[in-house]
């Protein structure tokens, strides 16, 4: 009897070891943009959708509760870092989530890799993160450079779009996503022309879009994102650019661009996007409630958000722990179900594959309400959309 009751409280002593959450609580920090030109792809919204997973899930794990706290990197990497340590050295906090900017994403992915934290990021492009720079500790959950210019540059090309000339933004986002497109202009046959570098936050873009006018190619792509992108296309538009045969194509697009662009600048202009609200009654109805919070249609970095928070609580409660070993593998194994994705997984480089969209933005005569702009072309396979396995550099993948 002494040894059955022995056994029991030793299994009862092993059950509590594992069912714990470090300080009683998981803290969850969105480090994002709320003063930049990242803000409305970013911004308050992701700040939203990190508490709309919050309360999907029911906002304890484990007996604990959830908290979520939020800070503005400002698009400035040392303000990011600083952020960050203090939240580990002082705020508690158990994983960082969205980083637009991969700038501040690497410094910061590097930095969780060291601390034994988790990253959650859906708002940074570049596809080294889970390539050369891979890490057990990274989850990449919306979009990357790789995907992107893939599935976009792919669909250009093949309505004839040979010739391209880059506008691209001069940090580590810009010239990945300049990089992986030329790769797969090259690759089907196409020439790239030419390519001008800006800063970021630039409002003239006269001189960038009369070099891309005079390059007379085919194509313009725009390899920037936010405000510079709404700013390259809106007065490339005003060059006459599409006027005069050339094709937009803005490489890094979300729904929130085409608002501040407007559709009769817009129109045409392709795009490829991990998620779109108007896809079925479950996204329009989980997006018009979002719309009345962060007074924007969610983009896919506010999708990406909501989804990684709720597939990490519900990792973490599988798990039985918060510790970010265990809760990376149950990330890893489960399969990943939320309003927007659908059978995704996440791949052992911190990949997660999902399906990507090529969408093509609707002229003004074909839109029947707000936020209706894009139709969707076509739907990628995310094993077709993301870097294979046997092109990889990261020593996390068994070639």
């Amino acid at each position: 009897m002494r040894q059955v009751l022995a056994a029991a409280m030793i299994a009862a002593m092993t059950t509590a070891a594992h069912a714990q959450v470090s300080d009683d609580v998981v803290r969850i920090g969105v480090l994002t943009d709320l003063s930049s030109w990242g803000r409305d792809n970013s911004g308050p919204g992701s700040v939203e959708a990190a508490k709309m997973a919050v309360e999907e899930f029911g906002f304890t794990v484990l007996g604990k509760p959830i908290e979520i706290i939020s800070a503005d990197h400002q698009m400035k990497t040392d303000v990011g870092v600083q952020i960050v340590r203090g939240w580990f050295d002082n705020g508690k906090v158990d994983a960082v989530v969205d980083i637009p900017n991969s700038g501040i994403a690497i410094a910061v992915h590097n930095m969780v890799r060291e601390r034994n934290k988790i990253a959650l990021l859906s708002g940074p492009g570049a596809s080294s993160l889970t390539d050369e720079l891979c890490s057990p500790n990274t989850v990449h959950f919306a979009y990357d450079t790789y995907a992107l210019s893939k599935v976009t540059a792919s669909a250009v090309i093949n309505e004839g779009g040979k010739s391209w000339f880059f506008v691209t933004a001069d940090y580590a986002f810009g010239q990945q996503l300049e990089k992986d497109a030329t790769r797969f202009i090259n690759e089907m046959g196409g020439k790239v022309l030419g390519n001008v570098r800006h800063p970021t936050n630039t409002a003239d873009f006269s001189s960038f879009a009369l070099q891309a006018q005079s390059s007379k190619a085919d194509v313009v792509a725009f390899a920037n994102a936010g405000q510079d992108t709404d700013n390259a296309i809106k007065q490339s538009g005003e060059f006459g650019l599409v006027q005069g045969g050339q094709k937009l194509v803005g490489l890094l697009m979300f729904d929130t661009d085409v608002h501040a662009i407007g559709l009769n600048a817009a129109q045409g202009t392709y795009m490829t996007t991990a998620s779109y609200w108007n896809m079925d009654d479950k996204t329009r109805a989980w997006s018009k409630k979002f719309l009345a919070r962060a007074n924007v249609m969610p983009t896919m970095i506010h999708s990406g958000v909501y989804g990684s928070v709720l597939h990490y609580l519900k990792a973490i409660k599988a798990a039985g722990t918060d510790d970010p070993k265990a809760v990376m593998a149950k990330m890893r194994e489960l399969p990943i179900e939320d309003t927007f994705v659908h059978g995704g997984k996440l791949r052992e480089d911190g990949r997660v594959i999902r399906d990507m969209y090529l969408a093509k933005v609707k002229k003004p005569s074909e839109s029947k309400e707000p936020w209706d702009y894009l139709d969707i072309v076509k739907t990628v396979k995310g094993e077709d959309a993301y870097r294979p396995v046997s092109e990889s550099k990261c020593p996390l993948l068994k070639h």
